[in-house]
């Protein structure tokens, strides 16, 4: 398929629990076969900023060498394995059959973007002639919601940046393989599969972030193949999670699989949560701004969050996002607030600057009249430029921004996984944030914890890009020193930090495949040169790319 027309933007996002964005085309949920025939070739010229962002060569530099110190431990340990440990120099796969290309698929497009082709040319030689998903995972069956990310996004991925037809066949072979899991009563997918039986694995509960973090893969194959299924399928689950929408807005973590009604369970934007929130934006932008359904859906669930949500400590005067927990009564209205922020949660601080500067945008002096398509944003956002809800959702992000960034003030310059914040004026206490059971020289807790993940820098690269302010580089290239001097392996490979308080460090045997697919891949764009991927759709600068947004 060759490149979208010039009336897209362009935003890379790998998800995380993470995640991935892939390209799709316009679609219509009331019309997906207009949709999926649409014509390529109705470009749309959209003004180009005067002021570019350049690259810092020898940081970018610095990021593509480590990328090649972790990839070529694992190609040397374990190529072919599904997951990576650094410290023993071995592979596992998440199969006794065999894997199914885990780290490779995953990282090829980060490969791409970096121009590492030698390693592209062995990663994509092994694709040709290993992968397979005739894996039977009966003693450990394949969780949908990573196998989708990872590995079908990752072949989207591939395909978008090479054209090479061999991953699209690939990722509908998977995706068909995956397809079984959303036969449910309620249409709600299953949390496992068995790939090679093509069975998915009854639970009474399935994760809210888990269902609703498939739609834009299986949009794009849809798209791509122009077969319909795939679209209808995760379709049907956001229409789910709309019906049984809370009166807050906001949504618990888990649902039933028989009648798609949410589970008694807590509301937060970290782990279960997070994807939910972060997709009803994305796949507003995906679907070219044309479903004002994942609009509302999109501002409802913000307006939950400003409410109930958004917190302010009273010292230090640091934003962070709180978790609800269900109380007595009718647990759908009664709830309370604990002080607890998952590193996953950062995330929102990006997210609601794109949010602002797309759904949130007037299109210049103050007129809100203008189709979605044709508003625009300065870098940085212009007084009129916004919405209120727009200006309300920048400030709020650049505000956690700065939260975030206080968790990385620890002994390493790393941030936790989880850290509790302080509810009432500090008496004494350097920082108005804590580790749960943290203590020196004690066992480090889970919390303590740094996994290499990818939240925060994901949020640094959406805010220089949307801003130019060099500060964000600055928390970026911190980030990354403090990986290089204590998640680096001398032998190669990276590693989780057990306690980011404690030095010096004790590590995990575990390399996290998104640690090459996304946080590396995020701190390389935020130093590379603006038209490596840009945001205002200038096309002859990039190759197309699964793991992009396409969006006016």
């Amino acid at each position: 398929m060759r490149r979208r027309t010039i009336q897209y933007l362009v935003l890379l996002f790998v998800a995380a629990v993470s995640t991935h964005l892939y390209f799709s085309a316009q679609s219509s949920s009331a019309d997906p076969s207009k949709w999926l025939e649409e014509d390529d070739d109705d470009d749309v010229q959209i003004p180009i900023p005067q002021r570019r962002l350049s690259a810092d060569v020898p940081k970018r530099d610095a990021i593509v060498a480590a990328f090649q110190h972790a990839w070529s431990a694992y190609e040397r340990d374990a190529m072919g394995a599904d997951e990576y440990h650094p410290i023993s120099h071995r592979g596992t796969n998440l199969s006794h059959t065999g894997g199914i290309g885990y780290t490779i698929v995953d990282a090829i497009d980060t490969m791409l973007l970096m121009g590492l082709h030698d390693e592209y040319t062995r990663a994509a030689a092994w694709v040709r002639t290993s992968l397979t998903f005739d894996r039977d995972g009966r003693s450990r069956c394949f969780n949908t919601f990573e196998t989708t990310i990872r590995v079908l996004g990752g072949l989207l991925s591939a395909y978008h940046f090479s054209s090479d037809p061999m991953y699209l066949t690939h990722a509908v072979d998977l995706a068909d393989r995956i397809l079984p899991v959303f036969d449910t009563p309620s249409g709600l997918p299953l949390t496992s599969v068995n790939l090679a039986t093509r069975r998915g694995i009854a639970d009474a509960l399935v994760s809210t972030a888990e269902a609703t973090t498939l739609q834009l893969e299986f949009r794009d194959l849809a798209r791509l193949t122009g077969n319909a299924t795939y679209w209808h399928k995760v379709e049907k689950v956001m229409e789910v999670v709309e019906r049984a929408r809370l009166p807050s807005n906001l949504a618990p973590i888990s649902m039933n699989a028989d009648d798609g009604s949410f589970a008694r369970s807590e509301i937060r934007l970290g782990s279960r949560g997070d994807s939910y929130y972060e997709y009803l934006l994305k796949q507003y932008l995906q679907t070219d701004r044309t479903e004002p359904v994942y609009l509302k859906m999109y501002e409802d669930a913000m307006a939950g969050i400003h409410t109930h949500l958004v917190q302010t400590t009273p010292t230090q005067k640091l934003a962070y996002i709180a978790e609800l927990m269900p109380g007595g009564g009718d647990w759908r209205t009664s709830w309370t607030l604990h002080h607890k922020q998952d590193h996953l949660v950062c995330f929102l601080a990006g997210s609601l600057m794109l949010g602002a500067t797309t759904a949130g945008a007037r299109g210049g002096a103050g007129r809100i009249s203008i189709p979605p398509k044709e508003r625009h944003v300065s870098v940085p956002p212009k007084a009129g430029e916004l919405t209120d809800r727009g200006q309300r959702d920048w400030d709020v992000g650049v505000r956690l921004v700065e939260g975030c960034m206080e968790t990385h003030r620890t002994a390493t310059g790393l941030s936790p996984e989880i850290a509790q914040f302080r509810s009432q004026e500090n008496t004494g206490e350097e920082r108005d944030w804590f580790i749960k059971g943290w203590r020196q020289g004690g066992p480090p807790p889970y919390d303590a914890r740094y996994m290499l993940r990818p939240e925060t820098t994901e949020t640094l690269f959406i805010a220089y890009r949307l801003t130019g302010d060099t500060r964000y580089r600055a928390y970026a290239w911190g980030i990354f020193e403090a990986i290089e001097k204590h998640a680096r392996l001398p032998g190669g490979g990276y590693a989780t930090v057990l306690d980011v308080d404690t030095v010096p460090v004790r590590h995990e045997d575990k390399q996290e495949t998104f640690f090459l697919s996304e946080t590396l891949k995020y701190l390389f764009l935020t130093f590379a040169d603006e038209d490596v991927l840009p945001l205002d759709g200038a096309p002859h600068t990039i190759l197309d790319t699964g793991a992009v947004l396409t969006m006016d």
